[in-house]
Parts: structure tokens; sequence; C-alpha cells
């Protein structure tokens, strides 16, 4: 599992420096479309190394991590979006 939780934080990372390349540099309107991609990237990743490991052992809960962290950060960037750069 401390392998799995590896692989988790390094794409909230890069879910992290994405988000913040867009909502610094990107119009608002054009960030949240930047958004929607930043999010099917981090799930593709998941998809992607489980598809090179050829297991699905716990792609369910890591898919559940990824997509609930990168929801939570894509939404507070919205929310920065939306209450100051608007």
């Amino acid at each position: 599992m401390k392998r799995a939780w590896l692989q988790i934080v390094a794409i909230w990372v890069m879910v992290l420096v994405f988000t913040l390349v867009v909502t610094i540099g990107a119009e608002p309107s054009q960030a949240l479309a930047w958004y929607g991609a930043i999010l099917a990237g981090a799930i593709a990743s998941v998809c992607f190394i489980h598809l090179v490991k050829a297991s699905a052992t716990g792609i369910v809960k890591e898919l559940v991590y990824v997509a609930g962290g990168s929801y939570l950060m894509l939404g507070l960037a919205s929310l920065y979006l939306f209450i100051w750069r608007l």
C-alpha cells in the first residue's frame, strides 16, 4: 500500500503544479476549461500506471483517492477564480 500512496501523492503533486500554472497564467474563462483537462489527465494517469503494471489490484481505491484529491484542489482553485479574479 505504501507504493500506491507514493503514486497517488505524485499525481496530486502533478495536479497541484498544473493547477497553479493554469490559475496564474491563463485567463479565468480559459482556466476553467483547462481544469477539466487536468482532472482527466490525473484519472488517465492512474489507469496508465495500472495498464503498465498489468494489474488491476487496488485501481478503484487509487482512482477514488486521486479523483477526490484532484476535485478538492481544482474546486479550491475555481473558488479562487470566482471570488478574486472574475
